[in-house]
């Protein structure tokens, strides 16, 4: 299992969106989604490197994700 760290935001965001399907994404915060990736067993880097920058670079994957599969966005 490959290991993911913050960099790997489209990576991340997959997961979340596998993990969370039903996630209504204009409900998600920034600290959801803090939470939900240090839950990801495929997750293993630092929490204390995570910024408001990192956050929002994979929710926006995510919230791309949806829209590219015409999901709840």
């Amino acid at each position: 299992m490959e290991r993911l760290d913050w960099d790997a935001s489209y990576a991340i965001a997959r997961l979340l969106r596998l993990k969370h399907p039903r996630a209504d994404l204009q409900q998600v915060s920034l600290d959801m989604v803090f939470r939900w990736t240090l839950d990801l067993p495929e997750f293993d880097d630092d929490p204390e490197l995570a910024n408001e920058e990192i956050l929002q670079a994979i929710f926006l994957e995510w919230l791309e994700e949806n829209l590219e599969r015409g999901e709840n966005a």
